[in-house]
């Protein structure tokens, strides 16, 4: 366990809800096998409070901060630059600290939604992705690097969705990939669903043990074996929607290798260090799953 000095360096999450985040369980044995003098926190925190809080960890020296939803799109008015990718995709899941109190904006999350599907071959593939938020951004623009032919986006609120579209659109002109938008509050999407090859969920529908299912219980009697679901939530785990995906025996990918990878690369570029012990931080998070 670590034990906290004068010396200990904060990192840590700002989201809401972050009560359920194994963030802070797998950043922590990361940091005491790496032997770095750092805690992590996971930090709720309202979007009318976002600019202020991140101003003032940054004056504590804080060393590094994860974003989650729902803010990953709001924290880039908190910053004073952008990676390409995070500017890319306009959304960011890490700050890293800069000189005169600024901050960095990243995103870490394309790297951690694609390491699991990395043994699948999706060329020339459709996809169905739920949810237009900073997930989906990050899922989509990582779904153009494995040349998959077609993206369906599922949203409600037709203006955020048609914002998402024209923007990831301006994003991949130069790819072969076709984007459309679905509302699914005026449109029938069992057509898109019957399609898809691999369907991912980056919605919060469903996360902490609600029932909830995306898109509702009755659109996914179509599903078959040859289709992958992908949920980018890991609790509970599995969630309701891959239990419904497994009794179809189609395969089933949660978001724990996608939290781990990301919060891997996180560590990275607040580091400097390239050998993060990613199969520890792995270990620790499926053991506090299990309590």
């Amino acid at each position: 366990m670590i034990t906290i000095t004068g010396n200990t360096s904060l990192v840590g999450l700002l989201g809401q809800p972050v009560n359920h985040s194994l963030s802070p369980v797998m950043h922590n044995a990361a940091y005491e096998e790496m032997g770095l003098d750092w805690c992590y926190l996971a930090m709720p925190c309202n979007k009318s409070d976002l600019s202020k809080v991140i101003k003032a960890l940054r004056l504590v020296d804080c060393r590094g901060l994860n974003i989650t939803i729902p803010h990953k799109q709001e924290v880039l008015k908190a910053c004073n630059k952008l990676t390409k990718i995070a500017n890319n995709i306009q959304a960011v899941n890490t700050l890293i600290p800069e000189n005169n109190n600024q901050w960095t904006g990243a995103n870490t999350d394309i790297d951690g939604f694609l390491s699991p599907l990395k043994n699948h071959n999706l060329m020339n593939k459709s996809v169905v992705v739920i949810g237009c938020g900073g997930s989906a951004r990050a899922v989509v623009m990582g779904l153009k690097t494995l040349k998959i032919k077609k993206v369906t986006i599922i949203g409600r609120n037709q203006n955020s969705l048609d914002v998402f579209v024209k923007d990831m659109k301006d994003s991949l002109s130069k790819s072969q990939v076709k984007i459309e938008g679905i509302n699914n509050k005026n449109l029938n999407v069992r057509p898109f669903i019957e399609e898809a090859d691999l369907i991912v969920n980056t919605t919060p529908i469903g996360m902490n043990n609600k029932k909830n299912i995306p898109l509702g219980d009755e659109i996914w009697c179509c599903l078959t074996n040859k289709t992958i679901l992908y949920d980018l939530i890991y609790t509970p785990r599995p969630t309701n929607w891959l239990k419904l995906g497994q009794e179809k025996n189609c395969f089933t990918i949660d978001g724990l290798d996608m939290l781990v990878e990301q919060g891997a690369f996180s560590i990275k570029l607040w580091s400097g260090f390239n050998d993060i012990p990613v199969k520890i931080m792995k270990s620790k998070a499926e053991k506090h799953l299990m309590v």
